[in-house]
């Protein structure tokens, strides 16, 4: 697609808006030629901020202009973007004939804006109402996003900057799924750095712990994710474990989560390892349990494999057990689904994850069948529908929500679990309340100052990177300088 700008408009949130129509959707230089072509012409004067589009593609053309008078409640960019939103939708829906559940909100966080409204004062009544009329948001999904933030506050409390959570990056799996792209390694010989990796890693591990003790930080959670952490053999689990025992009291951590995820990785040798060492949450994910739908994502567990992971995480005693599905899977159906989240309902687990199927730039997938992006999605949203409607009946609460480009049918991802029960790292890392203290290749520190929405002010994020590949990582040490940046940023603020 080609885009013609003329205004006060970063083109960068001009394209996030056509990618909601335009899934995989490529933007072409200005001296290409292009069948799909843009034309947003952005102006502000004394009435308020206007804007008008045309919009070509598949052959039709449609034009859409609107004036939005000024507002206190909004900044000038806040304004620009809506009005811009508007007319954007408006063409796009004329010619495809379809209307996107989130309307312009297009950001990983769709929760976010329904903070802001609710920390400004309004009431839960009035927010859904600005998110409809506003960001366009379909009511069920205003509603959705608006107890997601009521939920998250209530999760939050009041930040402190001493607070912190620590991630530890274990980037390999036993094998790749076809719509991956995570930093996450599968080949023999990668595999086969696993430990010189650990070594490196537990050296980062008790440096992180050291600064924190130094600063007089407080952690709350530990998450180690992947990749898949339980492809280390129980020897190496135990003495990762053992490092992060010795870094800080564990016994006070209000969460320690071990993603398990594969479930041909989990035996109960290892179960009993995580429980014995202060593991407080694992996640055993089937993502379906239909056998053919897993054998075409590249999956090589069984349904028969995840029932034999999830009893032995049952009855290793780990408090809480989360289970990961996917909508929108291919081959999946309504049918699948729906038994697939039944099944799940009927295991009780303590939290539910359900992801939207979205495919990564470097999937495999993409080089099998680029037709994989799906604007109407299928049979996602009644999926999606059904997931939402049964977790409700059955006492799961909605307490984490994101989203991601190139998602089927433009829907999200929810995490639902038991009062009491939710997955305080997800939350404490979406919503960017404290500083994320990461350890391992690809991991990104963030130091974090963290301000309310309703403050005016914005909140201080400074990202440390690691290395981003394995063996990068091995050839770059541990990264004392970064180690320094994490102390200059606090000292700077009296630590």
């Amino acid at each position: 697609m080609k885009l013609h700008i003329e205004g006060n408009i970063n083109a960068y949130y001009v394209q996030t808006l056509c990618m909601i129509f335009f899934p995989g959707e490529k933007f072409t230089a200005p001296d290409e030629e292009d069948p799909h072509t843009l034309y947003l012409c952005v102006s502000e004067g004394e009435e308020g901020v206007h804007a008008r589009v045309t919009l070509t593609c598949e052959g039709k053309t449609a034009t859409a202009d609107k004036l939005l008078p000024y507002r206190e409640d909004l900044t000038a960019d806040r304004q620009r973007k809506i009005v811009i939103g508007h007319v954007i939708l408006a063409a796009a829906g004329e010619i495809l004939h379809y209307r996107p559940s989130w309307g312009m909100l297009t950001g990983v966080r769709p929760s976010k804006v329904a903070t802001e409204l609710l920390l400004k004062g309004n009431s839960k009544t009035r927010t859904k109402k600005m998110l409809a009329s506003d960001y366009l948001v379909i009511p069920k999904k205003a509603a959705l996003a608006t107890d997601v933030a009521l939920r998250e506050q209530q999760i939050i409390g009041t930040p402190e900057l001493r607070d912190c959570s620590v991630y530890i990056s274990i980037p390999f799996c036993p094998s790749r799924c076809s719509y991956c792209s995570f930093v996450s390694y599968t080949s023999r010989r990668l595999l086969s750095l696993i430990p010189d990796y650990l070594v490196l890693l537990k050296e980062e591990i008790r440096e992180k712990f050291r600064i924190i003790k130094e600063l007089g930080l407080r952690v709350l959670t530990v998450y180690i994710g992947g990749g898949t952490p339980t492809i280390l053999t129980a020897p190496q689990l135990r003495e990762l474990l053992e490092v992060v025992n010795e870094g800080t009291d564990v016994s006070a951590l209000l969460e320690f989560t071990l993603e398990s995820g594969r479930p041909d990785t989990i035996d109960a040798e290892k179960m009993a390892i995580a429980k014995a060492y202060g593991v407080t949450r694992v996640c055993v994910n089937p993502q379906t349990l239909c056998d053919e739908v897993l054998h075409g994502i590249g999956r090589s567990h069984t349904t028969e494999d995840f029932y034999r992971a999830y009893d032995i995480a049952k009855r290793s005693g780990i408090k809480c057990i989360n289970t990961d599905l996917i909508v929108g899977l291919p081959g999946d159906t309504f049918t699948t689904f729906s038994a697939t989240f039944d099944e799940i309902l009927r295991l009780d687990p303590e939290n539910i994850t359900v992801h939207t199927f979205c495919v990564k730039r470097a999937a495999e997938i993409l080089r099998q069948d680029n037709r994989v992006y799906n604007l109407r999605g299928g049979d996602a949203g009644k999926c999606v529908d059904y997931s939402q409607i049964r977790a409700a009946e059955s006492g799961y609460l909605p307490y984490y929500m994101y989203r991601q480009k190139n998602m089927v049918g433009n829907y999200e991802n929810v995490g639902f679990a038991k009062p009491g029960l939710e997955g305080l790292y997800n939350i404490y890392m979406m919503e960017e309340v404290h500083s994320i203290f990461a350890a391992g290749a690809g991991a990104v520190t963030k130091l974090m100052e963290y301000a309310a929405p309703e403050s005016g002010k914005k909140t201080v994020i400074t990202r440390l990177f690691n290395p981003k590949y394995p063996y990068e990582y091995l050839d770059n040490g541990i990264g004392h300088d970064r180690h320094e940046q994490i102390v200059s940023f606090y000292r700077e603020r009296g630590f």
